[in-house]
């Protein structure tokens, strides 16, 4: 049996109402008793008293301190609430997903498209400046503009549904399927 008799966690449980804070009390309790161990007299037949005693006052000492450290938590204003930050991250996702199917878009498009494409939308220049730059008249440049964002816009749109999963079909732009001579044709000169 020891010094404490038996459930002297059981005890300090219904003291505090947790587990956890008897067992630190417990353990308090016999780190003060070793520290206070030159004052008990030789004679002394049972240190129960003596250390029922250095419970009473390590249990009140710990609730001192958990009500100061609760009202010192109280006095502190609440945190900022932090923001939902899944729909920016789906919305990201999405928009690389789109950049990366319009980045292969544009690569399947003609030249002259892409290059008016990219100078103007993602660089940022007007007709004029880019017309300069790549030696074609303003008219040109607006037209193949023009022809370049309808593209890219229905080629971004099949990228897309082609790496969701969808059955992927062989990218014959402006041809239609058939024999070389039929291939040969664009899709507006079979529709005549």
């Amino acid at each position: 049996m020891s010094v404490w008799g038996e459930g002297c966690d059981v005890g300090h449980c219904r003291m505090t109402g947790v587990w956890s804070t008897a067992d630190d009390i417990v353990s308090l309790t016999f780190l003060e008793a070793w520290r206070l161990r030159e004052r008990v007299l030789p004679g002394d037949d049972s240190l129960r008293p003596w250390l029922l005693g250095i419970a009473t006052n390590v249990t009140r000492n710990t609730a001192r301190a958990a009500r100061r450290h609760q009202a010192a938590l109280s006095r502190i204003p609440p945190p900022d609430p932090v923001p939902d930050f899944a729909d920016e991250v789906a919305r990201r996702l999405a928009d690389s997903e789109e950049l990366a199917a319009a980045h292969r878009a544009l690569s399947t498009m003609r030249r002259g498209e892409r290059e008016v494409f990219t100078l103007c939308v993602w660089e940022g220049l007007d007709a004029a400046t880019a017309a300069e730059a790549l030696g074609v008249a303003v008219g040109t440049v607006r037209a193949r503009l023009s022809r370049a964002r309808k593209r890219l816009r229905k080629l971004t749109e099949l990228e897309l549904k082609n790496a969701n999963g969808e059955v992927q079909r062989p990218a014959v732009v402006g041809q239609s399927p058939g024999s070389r001579r039929q291939a040969a044709r664009s899709t507006q000169e079979t529709k005549r």
